[in-house]
């Protein structure tokens, strides 16, 4: 009889120590759960749109979008600013079907201290949001609406307003989210922009 309650006793001991220890290894899992950094919460997608880029800064040229103008599919003699380039038999300008004219108007400024020789500059190719290039046309084709004397790669001196370069595209009609590419030589150099050591970038165009 004795030895059935002392084993009782003793059974009744293991099992309070049993629970002792497993609350001991909770409390213990606890405490260490507790300690750790918690992950950081995910980043939300960002859907945003980039924000359109109508100027931007390569050495010391600051070039600027002054202005984008829809001309249609045809340029007419009428509208013409340097009849000189017209010949007697000279006729209005169309665009090939499915396309139309766009005048481009870039300004660059000298935010420097020093003059930037001329020709260390220049605006070239459009892109449409497809990744489509349009080169500018050139030649005496297109002389007798643009400009005269051409400002574009011109001599920047320090500070002065923005030069205007002008240039027309021929595009398609179906393109849209037009941005120009802007450039000049690496440091703003003449000779590194002829032998092709240039730095460019892409504003954005508002067509109107």
């Amino acid at each position: 009889m004795k030895i059935n309650k002392e084993f009782g006793q003793v059974s009744r001991l293991l099992l309070v120590l049993a629970i002792v220890i497993l609350v001991a290894v909770v409390i213990t899992y606890l405490i260490m759960k507790m300690a750790q950094t918690p992950p950081p919460p995910p980043s939300p997608t960002d859907n945003t749109p980039a924000l359109p880029v109508y100027e931007t800064e390569l050495g010391d040229i600051r070039f600027v979008f002054q202005s984008s103008i829809d001309r249609g599919n045809t340029l007419r003699v009428s509208d013409a600013i340097n009849s000189q380039y017209l010949s007697s038999s000279q006729g209005d300008l169309v665009a090939s079907a499915g396309a139309k004219f766009i005048q481009v108007t870039v300004g660059a400024q000298n935010s420097g201290t020093e003059n930037i020789e001329r020709a260390a500059w220049n605006i070239e190719n459009v892109i449409d949001s497809e990744g489509r290039n349009f080169v500018p046309l050139e030649g005496y084709t297109i002389s007798p609406w643009l400009p005269n004397p051409d400002l574009c790669g011109a001599l920047l001196k320090p500070a002065f307003d923005p030069t205007p370069c002008v240039k027309i595209y021929e595009v398609s009609k179906q393109s849209t989210g037009f941005k120009i590419k802007v450039q000049t030589g690496v440091d703003n150099t003449a000779q590194n922009f002829s032998s092709g050591k240039i730095n460019f970038y892409l504003i954005d165009l508002i067509v109107k």
